[in-house]
């Protein structure tokens, strides 16, 4: 890996290895030097090396990737020379069509956009001379080589690059596993090796990133990262607590009075993040990230208000996914124009590296999903010259009370933020989550490369896509169950020359429109008691039969699971303490739990608190000592055992999963493990169980998860697949075991036999 450093005499290397009208392109700009990543990337590309590209937003990454490609093109005018540039959002490819429509048309080389919105002529003149840049998302690269499979071949002949921006937001998803395996189909199409470039401003682990993009060979692959900008980072969070508690009115007033009540505090404390919002922000640009599109609008109309309140023009304006695209663009916009100011609020739509201009801040609602995310998204902060990168951060938490839960006591919202800055100060984010089989994701390249070719034999689609392609993980004996599954659903057929051909079922999916994505959006569960809608929640941790959840501030044990619908059925359940299942994504990394609890073990003052976040932090560190978690992370209240063993939700998630299958009931509450049982003695058995090695499967454990099919095509996979599926991607049984041996040195009969 390299790192590197400004060399005006390796600068004027890499610039005249360029070529000459490229070369006059960049002194027309006004540049008087190469940016670092620019400097080493160059060469490398022109050597047909894979790339790997990671700096900073604004930091040079796109011409670092173009300036060589273009070269390299130029170099074959007169041939089929094509580079692929693959993005996450057609946003991004409308923004790099602007940015190379001019130095192309100077170049004399096409730049064509492809994706939905992009007329069919435009299209149709690329597939009659296929040279030049293609500008492309995963998706209609996979409808190109479905509707032209045959001529694939030809049409990628002389396919000399792919590019593939924002690498990090692919890696470790349905839809990363998606584009490998695209890339790998369109090499083997074009029968040879095709370089491969992957840009990204996060990456935290540079090995993985690389085995993302290179898999049979990563050791091969080049990365480049960029010199540390020395950017100055001003940091704020702002505390406030709603003097109620929801939990307790719950509990006397029924769920219908207690979602009423929960509705009232939320509508208190958006006001106040939006007059927070709207004194630090208006007269310039910025981003507000509150997590959710629900939060989107309403900071949205609160902000609108505000201004009609103060009698000055609209500066706030929406922007999420689900909103009509000349809405987004409409948003976009206002934050480009510079006569008057624009915020946007926004969901991870705006996260990515879509030029909006430079923006003076980033605000953040609640914890972050992720230190990766948080600092994707203050990355697009500070971008001019000299100026800081500002993140404004709001911790909303509740009064503490009767029943308030050990969560509530500690702050773990707050705390998780504050846990993330600092994390993120250091400069480390969490390493993408790679690990997976991506059977859903399997499934569709199946039938994609069916329709394809015509047909593959069983043999070839086990060659093409497992044993040199991306599904590596999957023995010969599990793919040939699954072929037999989707032949009994008829999604496959097989013909007397043993070809497999779509079946009826297969034909219907792969003629609807949404075929091309490998992923869905995230779906919602539906509360459901005694067939009254209470409202719906994602669903992004495991649900077994029997755990509870808290809704609408009441408490709520599972009594049923519909996947098909998407459906919890509950009921009412009074004892014992409950967790919050929580939507959107987040699963904490081990690192970011371990940064908590030193946050509340050391009871250090946090420089950029506001006075009610340092009090309400001073709250979480008393409580932190009162509960003495240093010297004891395993405490009993009456019938329920807590284990606090500061790791992750794949870890914790696959603990508790154990303890399940041991027949206790046992949830991962987030901060903590919450088990139903009679004795501390009986915790500690099974611990030593466990730390002994007596673990049961991965497998076996995901039979006990009610909520397997997490991916668009999980429902077509046969029961013992959908197990295995589910267990590669989030559980992880030697952490989990791990876990086990360190609470079982804190346990008091442990220690009463030492």
């Amino acid at each position: 890996m390299i790192s590197p450093a400004s060399n005006s005499n390796q600068v004027s290397a890499a610039f005249n290895l360029l070529d000459p009208r490229i070369q006059r392109w960049i002194w027309e700009l006004g540049w008087t030097e190469l940016r670092d990543v620019q400097e080493y990337a160059i060469p490398a590309i022109l050597q047909e090396q894979d790339v790997i590209i990671a700096a900073a937003t604004a930091a040079g990454k796109t011409e670092a990737a173009f300036f060589p490609v273009l070269t390299r093109l130029l170099g074959r005018q007169n041939s089929r020379a094509a580079a692929l540039y693959i993005s996450p959002l057609k946003a991004l490819i409308n923004d790099q069509w602007d940015r190379l429509e001019l130095l192309c048309e100077k170049l004399d080389i096409m730049v064509t956009p492809w994706h939905g919105d992009i007329s069919s002529a435009k299209k149709k003149r690329f597939l009659s001379k296929p040279s030049g840049c293609v500008l492309i998302t995963p998706e209609s690269l996979e409808a190109l080589l479905m509707n032209y499979g045959h001529q694939a071949g030809g049409i990628f002949s002389g396919l000399m690059y792919c590019v593939i921006d924002e690498v990090h937001a692919f890696m470790g998803t349905e839809r990363g596993k998606q584009l490998q395996s695209l890339l790998h189909r369109l090499e083997a199409a074009a029968q040879k090796k095709i370089p491969r470039i992957g840009l990204s401003a996060t990456l935290g682990d540079m090995a993985m990133a690389a085995a993302y993009l290179r898999q049979e060979s990563p050791a091969e692959v080049r990365i480049i990262c960029s010199g540390n900008s020395g950017q100055e980072l001003k940091v704020a969070l702002y505390g406030y607590k709603i003097d109620n508690e929801i939990a307790a009115v719950a509990v006397e007033a029924g769920a219908s009075a207690a979602k009423e009540q929960y509705e009232e505090h939320e509508l208190a404390s958006s006001a106040w993040a939006a007059r927070k919002l709207f004194s630090a922000l208006r007269g310039n640009n910025h981003l507000v990230f509150p997590n959710s599109r629900a939060s989107v609008e309403i900071f949205s109309d609160k902000l609108r208000k505000l201004c009609e309140e103060a009698g000055l023009p609209n500066e706030f304006w929406p922007h999420h996914g689900s909103l009509a695209k000349e809405i987004r663009e409409e948003t976009e916009r206002a934050l480009k124009k510079k006569e008057r100011p624009a915020t946007a609020i926004c969901t991870n739509t705006l996260e990515l590296g879509i030029d909006i201009g430079a923006v003076k801040s980033v605000a953040q609602v609640g914890s972050p999903p992720s230190v990766a995310s948080l600092r994707q998204r203050i990355g697009r902060s500070g971008r001019n010259k000299g100026d800081p990168a500002i993140l404004r951060a709001f911790g909303i938490e509740t009064s503490i009370g009767r029943q308030s839960k050990p969560s509530d006591l500690l702050r773990e919202q707050l705390v998780q933020t504050i846990a993330m800055i600092q994390l993120l100060i250091t400069g480390w984010c969490e390493p993408i989550h790679a690990q997976g089989l991506h059977l859903s994701t399997l499934v569709q390249q199946l039938l994609s490369g069916i329709v394809q070719y015509g047909g593959l034999t069983a043999g070839r689609s086990w060659q093409l896509l497992c044993e040199t392609g991306p599904f590596a993980g999957l023995a010969k004996s599990e793919y040939i169950a699954l072929l037999r599954e989707l032949g009994q659903r008829q999604v496959i057929v097989q013909d007397h020359t043993g070809l497999l051909l779509l079946g009826a079922l297969g034909e219907k999916l792969v003629n609807h429109y949404s075929f091309y994505a490998a992923f869905t959006s995230d779906e919602e569960y539906r509360i459901v008691y005694r067939g009254k809608n209470l409202g719906s929640l994602p669903m992004s941790r495991a649900v077994t039969l029997d755990s509870y959840l808290i809704f609408a501030g009441k408490r709520w044990r599972v009594e049923a699971v519909d996947e098909q619908q998407k459906v919890i059925a509950v009921l009412p359940d009074k004892g014992g303490k409950a967790p919050l299942f929580f939507g959107g994504g987040s699963r904490p990394h081990d690192k970011v739990r371990e940064e908590m609890r030193e946050v509340l073990r050391t009871r250090q003052p946090v420089a950029f608190l506001d006075a009610i976040a340092a009090d309400l932090l001073a709250e979480a560190q008393f409580h932190y000592q009162q509960l003495d978690l240093d010297a004891n992370p395993i405490i009993q209240m009456g019938k329920e055992i807590l284990l606090f063993s500061w790791k992750g939700d794949n870890a914790q998630d696959t603990l508790a999963l154990m303890f399940k299958e041991r027949g206790l009931r046992a949830v991962n509450e987030g901060l903590y493990i919450s088990i139903e049982a009679d004795s501390v003695e009986l915790i500690h058995d099974l611990l030593l169980d466990f730390a002994e090695g007596s673990l049961p499967s991965e497998d076996k454990l995901a039979q006990f998860v009610e909520n397997k099919k997490q991916e668009k095509w999980d429902w077509l996979l046969p029961e013992s697949l959908l197990n295995r599926n589910y267990a590669s991607r989030y559980l992880e049984l030697a952490k989990a075991g791990k876990a086990a041996a360190e609470l079982l040195s804190y346990c008091p009969i442990s220690h009463a036999l030492n």
